[in-house]
């Protein structure tokens, strides 16, 4: 009986090792992209307000994943993102259509490709989809996607109603496989305050943005306080923009709301059954 145990348990341990080996490889592949000398400094700076190797690490990203960023703005996760998935994976940035209608989107969308192309060492193999709320999902293929991110933009797509929320939801839990991720991190506004129907504050109910994902046909996976900020109480002058980097009140309580620093966030990890 022993050979026989032995046969068994050494490629049960021969795989236990293989797996802590290549999870041992993610972790240090992650810690080199946000590492990576091509960040922009001030984006830099910003690392000990928005934790990207917790909050990434929490959503479990590997390094040969097929990942969707959506509506990146000035590209502060993808400089991350990009250099990590390059080698093994793939990132799609799903953000403004260059052939919208809208001046401004189109605007948008090439002041991003023009990031982008500043940088071909890290960028030329960056996938760009379209993602223009209310209006057109091209980002993937049905069932093609490991992975969707969205950081802090929630709160922006609101207006558009329940109705096309739920078809916002509906895209991102088409692209996504099986067993595949929708990783969301959101300010958030505690539960004893009202949360109006357009989040003008900028600040979203957190059970509220479960409802969204969860309408779609999303599960709750998991939820973790890595972002959060127990000094921030969401009911600043201008809502959420008061507080750094935006400082939109300018020099007025600047000192208040530098000493409370970026928005309490809430950091929530869904599943696609």
């Amino acid at each position: 009986m022993k050979p026989f145990v032995l046969a068994v348990l050494a490629p049960l341990a021969t795989a236990m090792l293989f797996g802590a080996t290549s999870a041992a490889h993610a972790d240090d592949a992650l810690k080199a992209a946000i590492a990576a000398p091509t960040r922009t400094p001030d984006n830099v700076k910003r690392d000990v307000y928005r934790h990207p190797y917790e909050t990434l690490a929490f959503f479990g990203i590997k390094p040969n994943m097929t990942v969707v960023e959506l509506a990146p703005g000035g590209g502060w996760y993808t400089e991350i993102l990009a250099p990590y998935l390059r080698d093994h994976g793939k990132l799609i940035t799903g953000g403004n259509d260059i052939a919208s209608p809208n001046e401004g989107e189109r605007k948008g969308a090439e002041r991003f490709l023009a990031r982008l192309n500043a940088k071909p060492e890290v960028y030329n193999k960056v996938a760009i989809g379209v993602f223009s709320p209310g209006r057109k999902y091209e980002m993937a293929p049905a069932n093609s996607v490991d992975m969707v991110l969205t950081f802090r933009n929630i709160h922006n797509w609101i207006e558009l109603g329940p109705d096309k929320m739920k078809d916002l939801f509906g895209s991102l839990y088409t692209v996504l496989k099986p067993g595949g991720v929708l990783g969301v991190e959101e300010h958030r506004l505690p539960a004893s305050k009202t949360q109006d129907a357009t989040a003008s504050s900028g600040y979203m109910h957190e059970q509220y943005v479960i409802k969204l994902a969860e309408a779609a046909g999303f599960k709750l996976a998991g939820k973790s306080e890595v972002n959060a900020n127990p000094k921030d109480t969401a009911d600043h002058k201008n809502g959420v923009w008061a507080l750094p980097p935006t400082y939109t009140n300018k020099d007025e309580d600047r000192a208040k709301y530098q000493a409370i620093g970026e928005s309490d966030r809430m950091t929530l990890k869904f599943v696609k059954p």
